[in-house]
């Protein structure tokens, strides 16, 4: 007996996704004929403009309600339950379940860490850990983290060291809310109410649990060069289609150069996770036109954005020590869509119908939970709500009409006060 997850990750370069468009994608990591997957996992970066996603609740409904229903329109033996958004910042994790399996679901338990400029929200992980128990059977418990880790080619070291801060500062503790998105949310696409959990992991604990499956998934933007490409890089060196591995701009020759390959086997990041073969072009940056809504043919000319190297930004990882099992069924990325230079990758996979007893073989996190996470993100958070603030008021339509409106409103108070004091 096998339980069979999907994860999908995407840069959603903070616009809202067409429903319509991605829905048939959705699954495209599903072979004809596959079973639909009981538990589907979306993680989101760049989900939203800043001023939303750092103020939150109501302003970030229609991005995730969007992909709710490129849930609903993909689905078509069964329907699914929304049983937990979570955001930290931009980056954002849904976990949906098969209607017929969601009342498995005994617990939840969520972490977020900022990972930008003051420990904010621009770059970050949000994680999701749930307690997943079929009658009859014991309870697996499952850890999903969306991730978004620093930009540029030559920022290794940024970047490891934002996982370094992943695994001492998104600590798991039990969800604090029933709903996850808003208060007021009814009917078929609010989240699943939560139940108190009977966990026995109540107190607090990291990223690596000994008792869960963990899968790590994101744009952790490690790139295939420390330097800036040339003209000549561009002509020669960019992958394009083609299936004869000899040829010079077959993209295996630039995945030989992929830093997060290089940093694993150094032992310098994701610690003992591992990825299934990648056998898909690089999927970061495109050059996308407006004009097509979505590229699906492999064989049509890749447009590359001239001034970054084509790199494999976005990836799902999984753990797979001690007794755990993981059998990746299918790891590929999704077509181009018009909205993101980014392409979305996902991962089908099944693991056993047993508890995970020992998934560390004994051995320590890489690094400790920081004793000081709870009050740094407190922190963070009061200035990512001032950065937000200031972000809407400013970079959105609405923000710019309240600021008008109150000018507008202190003009005239200031003109009736002044003629009053003339009478």
């Amino acid at each position: 007996m096998t339980l069979n997850l999907y994860i999908l990750t995407f840069n959603c370069a903070r616009t809202l996704v067409q429903p319509d468009v991605f829905a048939p994608y959705l699954f495209y990591a599903l072979d004809p004929g596959s079973h639909s997957p009981e538990l589907l996992v979306l993680c989101l970066q760049e989900l939203a403009p800043i001023g939303y996603a750092f103020l939150g609740g109501s302003l970030l409904t229609p991005y995730f309600n969007a992909f709710r229903q490129v849930v609903k329109l993909a689905s078509e033996n069964h329907s699914y339950v929304n049983v937990i958004c979570r955001n930290l910042g931009l980056t954002g994790l849904m976990v949906f379940a098969r209607d017929d399996v969601a009342d498995n679901i005994e617990w939840l338990h969520t972490a977020g860490v900022g990972l930008g400029i003051g420990e904010m929200g621009n770059k970050g992980a949000a994680g999701v850990r749930l307690g997943y128990k079929p009658p009859g059977s014991e309870e697996m418990q499952f850890t999903f983290v969306a991730a978004h880790l620093a930009p540029m080619e030559d920022a290794i070291e940024q970047r490891n060291e934002d996982y370094k801060s992943i695994v001492q500062r998104l600590v798991f503790v039990p969800d604090p809310s029933s709903k996850p998105v808003s208060e007021n949310e009814e009917g078929e696409d609010a989240p699943l109410l939560q139940r108190q959990p009977p966990s026995p992991n109540s107190s607090e604990s990291g990223v690596y649990s000994p008792s869960s499956h963990l899968f790590f998934a994101g744009d952790l933007n490690y790139r295939t060069s420390l330097l800036r490409p040339s003209f000549q890089d561009f002509t020669e060196r960019f992958p394009q289609p083609t299936r004869n591995e000899d040829d010079p701009r077959h993209y295996r020759h630039l995945l030989a150069e992929d830093q997060l390959t290089q940093q694993i086997q150094a032992g310098k990041t994701l610690h003992g996770l591992s990825e299934a073969a990648i056998r898909f072009p690089p999927t970061y940056k495109y050059q996308t036109s407006r004009n097509q809504a979505v590229i699906v043919d492999e064989d049509h000319h890749w447009q590359w954005a001239r001034h970054r190297w084509p790199s494999w930004c976005d990836r799902i990882l999984f753990r797979k020590t001690g007794d755990v099992k993981v059998n990746p069924l299918k790891y590929t990325c999704l077509p181009l869509f018009a909205t993101s230079d980014h392409r979305p990758v996902a991962l089908a996979a099944s693991v056993p119908l047993t508890a995970v007893l020992n998934a560390g073989q004994g051995e320590s996190p890489p690094y400790p939970i920081d004793p000081e996470w709870r009050n740094k993100r407190a922190l963070a958070r009061k200035k990512e709500l001032v950065v937000g603030i200031l972000a809407y008021l400013t970079m959105t339509w609405q923000g710019r009409g309240l600021l008008v409106a109150t000018a507008i409103g202190a003009l005239g108070g200031w003109l009736m006060i002044r003629s009053m004091i003339r009478v």
